[in-house]
């Protein structure tokens, strides 16, 4: 079985899936990593209607999802004194109102899947490769005035970044010698920043820059951590799976082999891990409801009613007794902890924690896949923002996978297209529909992986999971406080992880 990245915290992740809507969460600064820019007003709605076609296939750029482009309007009758323009302020109001366009962060569009039979084989030789690096001295750091370097100009460090990227395979070993960011080097570095889950630009910047300069020895503990966290997986692949990645806050749907579609996802912050699972896709909901977790209504609910009087009113979230009978808010003492004995639901809509659809997944955690209304975070290169569950961007997509087969509401013969799914949201009702044949999904932890070429890809270390354990201090002496933390997480140059408040690993 694959360790779990929480066990400690196991207790914390069951079923903690609280969305944006909790004031008392905000979200985890992205630090200094860009976030995608919403399409250019210019841009002819055709060219944007492209990412709305149903058809499954892998994602090759930031997705933005503008409202359906209008049909052509009849000519205008002659105006009248009675048919007045709509004036300026009143027409600005309305557009005003009008959604903003979704946008989603770039992923990789490459089929191969992150978690497959063949990762733990390929990650092991890509350690001991790495091994090899690390004993011949690895690789030279680069200054970071390499930042200021443009496609063309030369550097004294540029055949230093040529041998890095000699080694790791991303510069063909037969490359002409040179001391310029030529054409080639700039694919090269386009290459190895896809492999370490930044923007390919080809473009040396400050988080390139970074991932160039972690040291050999660190990638290679990446590699030989991931390799350990597979070894002994039981899962069943079957010919269509869903992976997650949790470094990656990626999702996977996965079929005869290959990637379908990749789907940016939101997964646990650092003090409220998403748990490794194995288990199978069994269900999905429409308009669920949300039952708080204890934990949740005792950490965050509870103080947020004594300050807040009109919190769960305001949030649709009912307090049920014994036999589901409703209470009064009011009859609480909400200075004591009396609220954990009651149920706490929030009722379906648009509001609601786990948004529109909830992919229920049986497992000892209870934790799951679902929408939100907290859209935004999917624009974001860092999304390391939930209480323990993935949340999926264009996760109504992803459904429309996971029923393919699956009997329509229309009886023999229908399906579940986009316009069903859609269909059977819209008139608010709960509906459970149940997959006749599961389909398997793994959450893993992989900051070091190796495809079928051997080459490596990483992600950060936001669990600090692959971090060395401290020596432990004879009993005879005092160890300091700092020795009971693991050591500094694996920065592989997108963000810094923050200090959760306790170790996030067993």
């Amino acid at each position: 079985m694959v360790p779990t990245p929480s066990r400690p915290r196991a207790a914390l992740a069951a079923g903690l899936c609280l969305s944006a809507l909790l004031a008392g969460m905000p979200p985890a600064a992205a630090q200094d990593v860009p976030t995608p820019a919403a399409p250019p007003k210019e841009q002819p709605a055709r060219e944007l209607a492209k990412v709305d076609a149903p058809k499954i296939e892998p994602a090759k750029d930031i997705v933005a999802m503008p409202a359906a482009e209008p049909a052509l309007a009849p000519p205008s009758p002659p105006q009248s004194t009675l048919d007045l323009p709509v004036p300026k302020a009143q027409d600005a109001a309305r557009k005003s109102r009008e959604p903003a366009p979704l946008v989603y962060a770039k992923v990789s569009a490459d089929p191969v899947p992150t978690l497959s039979p063949q990762t733990f084989l390929n990650t092991l030789r890509a350690a001991e490769r790495y091994a090899a690096f690390v004993e011949a001295g690895g690789w030279e750091k680069v200054p970071d005035s390499l930042i200021t370097v443009k496609p063309g100009e030369r550097h004294p460090a540029i055949p230093a970044l040529r041998h890095h990227l000699t080694l790791e395979g991303d510069l063909p070993a037969d490359a002409p010698p040179s001391d310029r960011l030529d054409p080639p080097l700039v694919a090269a570095v386009s290459a190895f920043q896809a492999r370490h889950g930044l923007p390919d630009s080809g473009i040396l910047g400050r988080l390139t820059v970074n991932a160039l300069n972690v040291p050999a020895e660190t990638r290679q503990r990446q590699l030989a951590a991931s390799a350990n966290r597979l070894m002994g997986i039981k899962f069943s692949f079957g010919e269509r799976y869903v992976a997650v990645n949790i470094p990656s806050a990626t999702v996977e749907a996965v079929e005869g082999g290959q990637v379908v579609r990749r789907y940016v996802a939101v997964v646990g912050s650092p003090d409220k891990a998403t748990p490794t699972v194995e288990t199978r896709i069994t269900d999905i909901n429409f308009n669920p409801t949300w039952t708080v977790p204890v934990s949740v209504v005792k950490n965050e609910i509870i103080p947020q009613m004594r300050k807040n009087p009109g919190y769960l009113a305001k949030n649709r979230i009912r307090i049920l007794g014994p036999g589901g009978t409703e209470v009064d808010p009011t009859k609480i003492d909400w200075a004591s902890q009396r609220a954990v004995n009651y149920t706490l639901r929030q009722d379906s809509g648009l509001d609601n924690s786990l948004g529109q659809v909830r992919i229920d997944m049986p497992n000892r955690f209870a934790v799951y896949m679902h929408d939100t209304p907290a859209k935004s975070l999917f624009a974001h290169a860092v999304r390391f923002h939930s209480h323990g569950c993935v949340r999926v961007g264009q996760v109504k997509e992803l459904v429309g996978w996971l029923l393919q087969g699956v009997e329509g509401p229309n009886g023999p013969g229908s399906t579940w297209g986009p316009m069903e799914i859609e269909s059977g949201i819209a008139d608010g009702e709960r509906r459970d529909i149940k997959l006749p044949k599961p389909v398997p999904v793994a959450f893993v932890y992989l900051t070091g992986y190796a495809g079928p070429d051997g080459r490596a890809q990483f992600r950060d270390d936001i669990y600090w999971l692959d971090s060395p354990r401290p020596v432990t201090a004879p009993a005879t002496v005092q160890a300091p406080a700092a020795t009971a933390r693991p050591a500094d997480p694996t920065i592989t140059g997108s963000i810094v992880p923050r200090r959760p408040a306790a170790p996030a690993v067993r």
